[in-house]
C-alpha cells in the first residue's frame, strides 16, 4: 500500500514539473500570473482605465467603475410595476381574484381586481368584483368608490339599480 502512495505522489509531482507537451520551457514572470497551476483564474487586478467614486460623499461605495459604466442597479422586483392597456391581463386578473374571493381571501381578491383596473381601467367586470370584495372587507369608503366607477362604465346593466341600492346603503 505504501510503494502504491509513493509512486502516485510520485506520477503527480512529474505532471506539475512537465507541463504539456506543447507547453514553453522558458515562461517569463508576466505569463507565470495569468493563471494558477491549479487551473484557476488569476487574481483580479483593477483596469487603469477605473474612476473610483469618492468614499467621504454618503451616496457612492469606494468601489473602482470603469469609465462610461455605471453600477448595476439593485434588485428590479423593487421597481414599481408599469401599466399599460392590456385586456387580456386585466381578465386574467379577474380570475385570479375570483379564485380568492371563493376562497375567503378578500385582501387578495382586492390586490387582484384593483390590478385588473389599472391594466384596463374599463372593464367594468373588475370593478364591480373589487367594490364586492372591498364590502367585504369591509372597506365601505373603497366599495362606494368602485361602484360609482362601475355604474359609470355599465349604466344600463341588469343590476344596475341593485348597485345604486347597495350605494345609497354605503353613504348612509
Amino acid at each position: 500500500m505504501t510503494a502504491a502512495l509513493w509512486m502516485l505522489g510520485a506520477g503527480l509531482a512529474i505532471a506539475q514539473t512537465s507541463g504539456p507537451p506543447d507547453a514553453k520551457t522558458d515562461a517569463s514572470p508576466a505569463e507565470e500570473n495569468t493563471s494558477s497551476p491549479f487551473g484557476l483564474p488569476p487574481p483580479f487586478k483593477a483596469k487603469p482605465d477605473t474612476v473610483t467614486t469618492d468614499p467621504a460623499k454618503p451616496d457612492n461605495s469606494s468601489m473602482d467603475i470603469p469609465r462610461g459604466e455605471m453600477p448595476p442597479e439593485e434588485d428590479k422586483s423593487d421597481a414599481p410595476k408599469v401599466f399599460s392597456f392590456n385586456p387580456v391581463q386585466s381578465k386574467r386578473e379577474v380570475e385570479a381574484g375570483n379564485y380568492y374571493f371563493n376562497k375567503g381571501n378578500y385582501i387578495a381578491a382586492v390586490s387582484r381586481y384593483d390590478e385588473a383596473t389599472k391594466w384596463n381601467d374599463g372593464n367594468a367586470e373588475a370593478w364591480l368584483r373589487l367594490a364586492e370584495a372591498q364590502e367585504k372587507r369591509p372597506n365601505r369608503k373603497a366599495a362606494r368608490e368602485a361602484y360609482q366607477k362601475y355604474l359609470e362604465l355599465a349604466p344600463d346593466s341588469k343590476n344596475a339599480s341593485e348597485i345604486k341600492k347597495k350605494l345609497s346603503r354605503l353613504k348612509g
